[in-house]
C-alpha cells in the first residue's frame, strides 16, 4: 500500500503543475483592461506629481509676544530677505536688522522686537528669491469696495482687481490722511483677472471689526514677470495682519495664491 502511494504522487503532482501552466496560458486579459491599464501609463507619464513648493516665512518689523517659550521672531535667520522702500523704489535685499527683548505692560508678558536698519514692508524666509530692485506697480487706490475695481497695467497686460461684498453701513472718518470714507462690510470676496479673462478669487472674508483690506504692494517680487500681492487684512482692530501672494506660488489657470502671512495681536 506505501508503495503506490510513492509510486502515484509525483504523477499528480505533475498533472497538477501542468494544469496550472495550461489556465495561466489561456488566461488573456480583456481588450478594455488592457486600454484602461495602457492609459493609466500614458497618464503618469503625461501628468507627473507636481512637485511641492518651497515653504516661505514672513514678518513684519514688529513687537511679537512670547506664548509660554514660543516667539515667531524665534524663525528669524541670517538667509532672510528684507523687502524695503529706498528714495521711491523698492529693492529685496539681505535684511539688516536688530533683535531686543522687552516687556509689554499691555499683556503682562515678554515680547521681542524686531528692528530694521532699512525702511522695511517686510522680512522674508525663502531661499529661492534673488536680491535686486523689483518691478512695481504704483498704487492710486488701497481700499477696493464692493462693486468696485482697480486697473492696472504690468507688462503687456491689463489687471483687474474686483470685489464683492455687502455692505452694512457707510460713514465719514478721520485718518491721518485726512477724511476719507468707512464702509461696514460682511463676506468680503476679491478676485483677480487678466486681460478680461477668467477671473481668480483669492481673498474672503467673512466680517471686520472696525478695520477693511488694504492694498500695500504689487511688483514682481519672486521675478517671473507677473505681478505680486501684499495685502493688510485686519479682521480687528487689535490685529495687524499682512498677507503675501505669489504668481509663482499658483496653481495651474490661476493667477496668484497665498504664499505666507503673519498676524500681531495687541489686545490688552
Amino acid at each position: 500500500m506505501k508503495k503506490t502511494i510513492l509510486i502515484f504522487l509525483p504523477l499528480l503532482m505533475t498533472i497538477s503543475c501542468k494544469d496550472k501552466k495550461q489556465e495561466t496560458k489561456n488566461k488573456v486579459a480583456h481588450p478594455q483592461e488592457q486600454v484602461q491599464s495602457n492609459k493609466k501609463s500614458a497618464d503618469l507619464k503625461q501628468d507627473p506629481v507636481e512637485e511641492p513648493k518651497e515653504a516661505i516665512s514672513i514678518l513684519l518689523p514688529k513687537e511679537y509676544r512670547d506664548f509660554g517659550k514660543e516667539n515667531e521672531v524665534n524663525g528669524l535667520a541670517k538667509d532672510w530677505l528684507d523687502l524695503y522702500q529706498k528714495n521711491g523704489k523698492f529693492y529685496l535685499g539681505k535684511a539688516d536688522y536688530t533683535v531686543t527683548r522687552e516687556y509689554s505692560e499691555c499683556s503682562g508678558d515678554s515680547t521681542k522686537v524686531i528692528n530694521s536698519k532699512n525702511n522695511s514692508l517686510l522680512l522674508i524666509g525663502h531661499s529661492r528669491l534673488t536680491s535686486g530692485e523689483i518691478k512695481t506697480v504704483k498704487i492710486v487706490k488701497n481700499k477696493i469696495w464692493p462693486k468696485e475695481k482697480l486697473k492696472f497695467h504690468f507688462g503687456n497686460e491689463e489687471y483687474t482687481l474686483r470685489a464683492e461684498g455687502k455692505v452694512l453701513s457707510s460713514e465719514k472718518v478721520q485718518t491721518d490722511e485726512g477724511e476719507e470714507l468707512y464702509q461696514n462690510v460682511k463676506d468680503y470676496k476679491l478676485y483677480l483677472s487678466a486681460n478680461n479673462a477668467q477671473e481668480t478669487l483669492f481673498l474672503e472674508e467673512e466680517s471686520f471689526n472696525y478695520t477693511f483690506v488694504e492694498l500695500l504692494f504689487i511688483g514682481d517680487i519672486d521675478k517671473d514677470g507677473k505681478p505680486d500681492f501684499i495685502f493688510g487684512a485686519n479682521r480687528d482692530y487689535e490685529e495687524e495682519r499682512v498677507i503675501l501672494y505669489l504668481s509663482s506660488q499658483a496653481k495651474k489657470g490661476k493667477l496668484i495664491k497665498k504664499a505666507a502671512e503673519v498676524a500681531i495681536q495687541f489686545d490688552c
